[in-house]
């Protein structure tokens, strides 16, 4: 029972060491390489798919794959601006991504976004995206923000922007986490008897439900920082 309930990403192999500091390979890369690998797969297969399509759809793929493209364009110009639709191009994706990695503890996965390492990964690509493209928007000028409404507020305004990296990746990586260790709290104390069928209701929510609406608030969330940032 005790092996049951650890909940960390458990080491697979040593890789090297460096300055006597050893480097893991861990569950966590290998779950995300399966993930990116099935989705490398699926893009390559719609990409042959995509050459064949016509001007006036005559399948029930093409219909999806655009059905699935407009709902990205049109929700990325909803939260950041018409301007800015071209930005469904790295969130379409994105939210994709985020969402295999919430729903693979469907198919027995750890999910790579139960680890901090994940999260916060996401989370500092948008603050380089926030800051990165605030610049290219306004020039030098653009940090003048920081000394708003008065200088002295200054290290106040620092702190709110190194927080929102931190803020972005401990709210998904905690609520994927926490139905982790629910679901593994249940499989580990109740009778085998108890552990079929039932828990797919569980599943629904903390994995299908929990992982879906997670994945919106982290990519509607960068979304209105960066474009906030760009405006």
């Amino acid at each position: 029972m005790e092996q049951n309930l650890d909940f960390g990403a458990k080491i697979v192999f040593k890789l090297f060491e460096v300055n006597g500091q050893a480097i893991y390979i861990t569950q966590t890369h290998i779950n995300t390489w399966i993930i990116i690998g099935f989705l490398t797969v699926i893009a390559l297969i719609l990409n042959a798919k995509i050459k064949k399509f016509k001007d006036i759809p005559e399948s029930k793929l093409q219909n999806v794959v655009e059905l699935i493209a407009d709902i990205f364009g049109n929700f990325t110009a909803s939260t950041m601006g018409e301007k800015n639709r071209g930005f469904c191009y790295f969130y379409g994706p994105l939210f994709i991504f985020i969402l295999m990695c919430n729903l693979s503890g469907l198919v027995g996965l750890r999910p790579p976004t139960a680890d901090l390492g994940t999260t916060l990964a996401f989370g500092l690509t948008t603050f380089f995206m926030i800051h990165g493209l605030g610049v290219k928007a306004k020039g030098p000028g653009y940090f003048k923000f920081l000394l708003e409404p008065v200088p002295l507020l200054l290290p106040l305004n620092l702190i709110g922007e190194v927080a929102t990296p931190v803020s972005l990746s401990f709210r998904l990586f905690g609520n994927i986490l926490g139905g982790t260790i629910i679901m593994g709290l249940y499989y580990a104390m109740m009778p085998w008897l108890l552990t079929l069928g039932l828990p797919a209701v569980f599943h629904l929510y903390f994995d299908v439900f929990a992982g879906a609406l997670q994945t919106l608030i982290f990519v509607m969330l960068s979304m209105t920082f960066v474009s906030s940032a760009m405006e």
